[in-house]
């Protein structure tokens, strides 16, 4: 399987690299054997997870925690996070799954929302952290790195099915959308900002950001707090997303307001909070012990 979602991706990039100028979709389905069609948005939420547990297992043996605990997490995550993603993002688009409910049930189209995931995916890891008696702020701060490496590539899905994309644009890597996917009123406007591309590099920044923290920490025992990983992700990630929500055309609202961008300061106030808390006030976070 996994060489299989290499070879699937490797494909990907190749489909994008003439993206200098203009990025252009090569259509949703990757390939097909015989009737069954692989999307491409299916194989990289795989490809996702399939990377994500491995790095995870890897930071779990330097925090002292049984990799094989983290291949358990992993199923209570997806069993959280993909049905919290799909019920956040229908509960605010309800109006085009009336109609035709069991649509709703068709994640692989496209249309997940990520603070849907983070929700369905704390209240799993809470429920399993006491199920088996362990720190709960471990377990986020060893996840958090597999987590925004994960984002990065599951970004490229909205590559594929033409989605998430910003304002219109002639900047040289503009996003080219066909016309049926187009948003009403820009029917005769071909490019626009590749937002999927902006999250996905910045995800990639706060990647290497939580990652090299966490490498030092384990350099520097004791010198690093318990939740500090995980908070330092979800602000960082809040503060992009704050600025990229910001030009897309297609984001989830609550009457005027953009709702990730609600999320995103509410994101990078708690971080800021925890860190203060932490460093701050020399406090523990609630859960950092079993």
């Amino acid at each position: 399987m996994m060489p299989l979602i290499c070879t699937a991706i490797g494909t990907a990039l190749g489909a994008a690299s003439g993206w200098i100028g203009q990025l252009a979709s090569p259509g949703p389905v990757a390939f097909e054997i015989g009737p069954i069609p692989f999307r491409w948005y299916g194989l990289l939420i795989t490809a996702a997870l399939v990377i994500g547990i491995t790095l995870a297992q890897r930071l779990a043996q330097g925090r002292g925690v049984d990799p094989e605990k983290i291949d358990e997490l992993a199923i209570w995550l997806v069993i959280g996070a993909l049905p919290g993603a799909r019920l956040y993002y229908v509960a605010f688009e309800w109006a085009r799954y009336a109609d035709r409910p069991l649509s709703a049930l068709a994640i692989w189209q496209g249309g997940i929302a990520i603070h849907g995931a983070m929700l369905g995916g704390a209240l799993a890891a809470l429920l399993f952290a006491r199920r088996h008696k362990l720190a709960f702020w471990q377990l986020a701060d060893i996840v958090a790195p597999a987590l925004v490496l994960g984002q990065a590539i599951g970004r490229w899905g909205n590559f594929f099915n033409s989605e998430a994309f910003g304002r219109p644009t002639d900047l040289p890597w503009k996003l080219y959308i066909p016309p049926a996917q187009r948003p009403p009123g820009l029917a005769d406007v071909a490019y626009y900002h590749p937002t999927f591309l902006y999250e996905s590099l910045w995800n990639l920044g706060v990647f290497a950001l939580v990652l090299g923290l966490f490498v030092w920490g384990l350099r520097h025992p004791g010198r690093l707090k318990v939740g500090t990983i995980f908070l330092v992700y979800f602000a960082a990630y809040s503060l992009g997303r704050l600025w990229i929500e910001g030009l897309r055309l297609d984001s989830l609202m609550l009457g005027p307001l953009k709702m990730a961008q609600v999320i995103s300061l509410s994101g990078i106030a708690l971080g800021v909070a925890g860190l203060v808390w932490l460093y701050g006030l020399g406090r523990r976070l609630p859960g950092s012990r079993p």
